[in-house]
């Protein structure tokens, strides 16, 4: 074979190498483009929901605010009702009657220790979809305190904390006192207590996930009055109450003097009813 003949068949498989060399080349790329934008596309949708469930969580937020608002505008009133919808925010709704114990105890340093109430008293809760920050902890309203010796609108606890299987918004009702004195009876003074109760016991047992039409409404306002009659001077009371297992206690002042006091202790109790709304 003459030299021209070799350079030509060389020169021939230079040219064939070079022709697969080009598409596997672009094969290489394509095969990386594709797994780029798999990536991207993978991490954008997880962004995505990321986004989709905080708006969920946020909602849910939102419903159960609305939800405490409603139950505070027919307070204290008797026979007063709101309806409402309570959104679909991906999570489980649950209206909880026989959850919340309340026990309220009283005692002085000397001879008075009863108790006056231990029942439950009911909650609510929603259970958020999930989240990485459904801010577990955070109190929406209120803070960690179950008793205050206070009136006002402090009554609602509303809180973001760890449930069984999700984070849940909590909904309940705590304790609020007052005292005042009314004067002097058989020369004691007369010391008048209340403590204000919101129980939720007679709502119906709900727990439902999507859009739930609610009625909430006030059926009743119970008072029971139970007086002590000491005979030695005494300064303080002390109130001390569980609620769904968190202790608290207030320290309530009594005037008296050397006949001692009279002291009268009033539970005012608001019973609301939470329950499906049948349109």
């Amino acid at each position: 074979m003459t030299a021209g003949a070799l350079e030509s068949k060389f020169g021939t498989l230079r040219h064939s190498h070079k022709a697969v060399a080009i598409p596997v080349t672009f094969l290489i790329l394509f095969v990386s483009m594709l797994g780029v934008i798999s990536i991207t596309y993978y991490f954008a949708v997880e962004r995505v929901n990321a986004g989709s469930q905080a708006l969920k969580v946020a909602m849910a937020k939102q419903n159960m605010n609305s939800l405490d608002e409603n139950t505070l505008s027919v307070l204290w009133q008797p026979g007063a009702s709101q309806t409402m919808e309570f959104g679909d925010c991906g999570g489980k709704l649950n209206v909880q009657p026989s959850f919340n114990l309340l026990t309220i105890n009283i005692t002085d340093s000397n001879e008075i220790a009863d108790t006056l109430f231990n029942a439950d008293v009911g909650q609510t809760t929603y259970e958020l979809p999930y989240s990485e920050s459904a801010d577990t902890g955070l109190y929406l309203k209120g803070d960690s305190r179950v008793i205050l010796n206070q009136s006002g609108p402090l009554v609602t606890q509303l809180h973001i904390r760890s449930g069984a299987q999700h984070p849940e918004v909590l909904l309940r009702y705590r304790l609020l006192t007052s005292s005042t004195i009314s004067g002097t009876e058989n020369n004691q003074t007369v010391n008048d207590l209340r403590i204000y109760i919101v129980n939720l016991n007679a709502s119906q047992n709900i727990a439902l996930m999507g859009a739930v039409p609610l009625r909430i409404s006030c059926s009743n306002v119970e008072k029971t009055v139970k007086t002590y009659n000491v005979t030695y001077q005494m300064t303080a009371l002390a109130v001390a109450a569980i609620l769904g297992g968190t202790q608290g206690q207030i320290t309530v002042p009594i005037s008296s003097d050397i006949n001692g006091a009279i002291i009268n202790v009033e539970l005012v109790v608001c019973k609301v009813t939470i329950e499906r709304w049948v349109r």
